[in-house]
């Protein structure tokens, strides 16, 4: 459980007891040690309310994949659950695609792909944990490891250098970590988004596919098209959009909190 909002602290408590109602879990842990509490006034909080702590990763299944989530030392509460639906889609696009998955984390988009029968998938992340974490995600799958490429690196450098390597995919993912967290960030936010999603386009083969994905909340979905299109311009490529994303639909979107509606994401085909 994570509580971030000075609002939701006060219910505390009640969500707590809520959860392991609906849910009957031995053990709730909580992880609300983000930043933004602070901005809320809140210290942060961390550990178990009900049971004792997970001494091991947890292992969940979704849609038939089989991953390991580090509740206490992972991202966030160890998994990003938002992009459920989103992962079985690009699995479902991924057979017989050279793969480029960035922001890559435990792997969770890469394992979705390659059981879904991508030919190979190169994983770029910058923690070291996280990749270790997502090669066992792999062998919990059975997945051929000699199919997977691992890759702990800056993904802005990366792009760049896989470009002058000439290297070229069929399929790219881009789920990166929130770059506004805040309305007073999107600018540099803005730069980022269109530098990585400029290099993708580059790196992508005719005909290739691209899942690009925003969770920053100061973004608007119409804002994110505008940078993706810029991008697209500047790296002299055209490209088609053809499906919107949004998260799963257990994160409901309510009329009177637009801000709810964080995650955005674009599938492009490369002309």
């Amino acid at each position: 459980m994570q509580i971030t909002a000075a609002g939701a602290e006060r219910w505390r408590d009640a969500i707590a007891e809520a959860l392991a109602d609906a849910t009957g879990c031995t053990q709730l842990y909580e992880r609300s040690d983000v930043e933004l509490r602070s901005l809320e006034g809140l210290a942060p909080r961390v550990g178990a309310i009900r049971g004792g702590p997970p001494t091991a990763p947890v292992e969940i299944r979704e849609h038939g994949v089989r991953y390991l989530v580090d509740v206490v030392g992972g991202q966030k509460t160890g998994f990003y659950l938002d992009q459920r639906a989103n992962r079985e889609r690009v699995r479902s696009l991924a057979p017989d695609r050279v793969v480029l998955n960035c922001f890559a984390y435990s792997g969770a988009f890469t394992v979705a792909a390659l059981a879904g029968g991508a030919r190979s998938a190169l994983s770029v992340e910058s923690s070291a944990a996280a990749l270790a974490l997502a090669r066992q995600n792999l062998a919990l799958n059975g997945i051929d490891p000699s199919r997977a490429e691992w890759l702990e690196a800056d993904v802005f450098q990366t792009l760049r250098v896989l470009r002058d390597q000439g290297r070229r995919f069929d399929l790219i993912v881009l789920d990166p970590p929130k770059f506004a967290p805040m309305a007073a960030h999107v600018e540099r936010a803005a730069r980022a988004y269109k530098d990585v999603n400029l290099w993708a386009l580059k790196l992508l083969a005719p005909g290739g596919l691209l899942a690009t994905f925003s969770c920053s909340g100061g973004v608007s979905a119409e804002l994110f098209q505008k940078i993706i299109a810029g991008a697209a311009q500047d790296a002299g490529v055209d490209a088609q959009i053809l499906e919107r994303y949004q998260a799963a639909l257990d994160h409901p979107l309510l009329l009177s909190f637009p801000e709810g509606e964080y995650l955005k994401g674009l599938l492009l085909r490369r002309s």
